[in-house]
């Protein structure tokens, strides 16, 4: 039996989307011609593969059975003839889009566009936020080049690489009338804290952390980004837990004063994610290798 490759794509994008509109929006073809393109896929294969549903389109057996298979093979393809691509970053005009979330883009972003200004001055950078869904970022697509923060559960068409670890201190202003150069866990339980949403992987993580420690946390402001918490902090007597990368920065902030936490509060991962397809990409090599260096530069 002779195979269309040219239905590869639109079964992946099917399962990855589970959506006609955004499956055809992905690939660039009208409705109608992926609901054409869909016909043959069961006609060659001899079952309905996808049935649709009020919110969408659900695989049959058959297509979960066939996915992984499907999907290594077109990122084999891709593999092939990306791979016969070179790529030289002082020469190239791209447009690249990650996904950070907030903490991501608080400490790493500004240091990876200072190396690509220098090695890649060509290349420009979007950002997309990345809260607490995947699929969200388009890097579930490829349509995305990557994700960047704290990743659980990952799809089986994403891989994953541990880029860094970070641990959390606190922040409070610098002539807080309570707190000296430390704080003790019955002081940190009578304070008002600053914390971030949306309620992200981190937010859980710390939220896990204290509760693993036993420490009770009064909440009185919830902010949406990192960059507004200085201000906070420096005009009230609240305390901020935060990443030490960020403490690190705000630490040259002469209105603020980092100090340990009153517990071990253990420390979290960061990772970068990106869809298998990309694996052999030289292009995309030299980016992960570039964040890699800028991550493990920020120490």
């Amino acid at each position: 039996m002779k195979y269309d490759l040219n239905l590869l794509p639109v079964f992946v994008a099917l399962m990855e989307e589970r959506s006609v509109t955004r499956a055809a929006s992905r690939l660039g073809m009208t409705q109608a011609a992926l609901s054409n393109a869909l016909a043959r896929l069961r006609l060659t294969l001899q079952d309905p593969l996808f049935i649709r549903e009020r919110y969408g389109m659900r695989p049959t057996p058959k297509a979960e059975l066939l996915a992984p298979a499907l999907v290594a093979a077109l990122a084999s393809m891709d593999a092939v003839v990306l791979g016969q691509q070179a790529f030289e970053p002082a020469r190239a005009d791209h447009l690249i889009t990650i996904a950070p979330n907030s903490y991501v883009e608080f400490v790493l972003v500004p240091q990876l566009v200072a190396r690509l200004s220098v090695v890649a001055p060509g290349v420009r950078l979007r950002t997309l936020p990345f809260g607490t869904d995947l699929a969200e970022t388009g890097v579930s697509s490829g349509d995305t080049a990557m994700v960047l923060g704290r990743i659980n559960d990952a799809p089986d068409n994403l891989v994953v690489q541990h880029i860094g670890e970070d641990g959390l201190a606190c922040v409070v202003r610098a002539d807080h009338p309570v707190i000296g150069t430390r704080i003790g866990k019955r002081q940190y339980e009578r304070m008002k804290h600053v914390n971030v949403l949306p309620p992200g992987r981190l937010r859980t993580g710390l939220f896990q952390a204290l509760e693993r420690r036993g420490l009770r946390r009064e909440v009185a402001v919830s902010v949406t980004h990192f960059a507004s918490i200085p201000e906070i902090v420096a005009a009230t007597d609240y305390c901020a837990t935060l990443p030490m990368l960020i403490c690190k920065r705000l630490v040259h902030d002469t209105r603020l004063k980092v100090l340990s936490a009153p517990v071990d509060l253990g420390t979290f991962p960061l990772h970068m994610a990106w869809h298998v397809r990309y694996r052999d990409d030289p292009a995309h090599i030299w980016l992960r290798k570039l964040v890699a260096e800028v991550a493990q530069a920020l120490g």
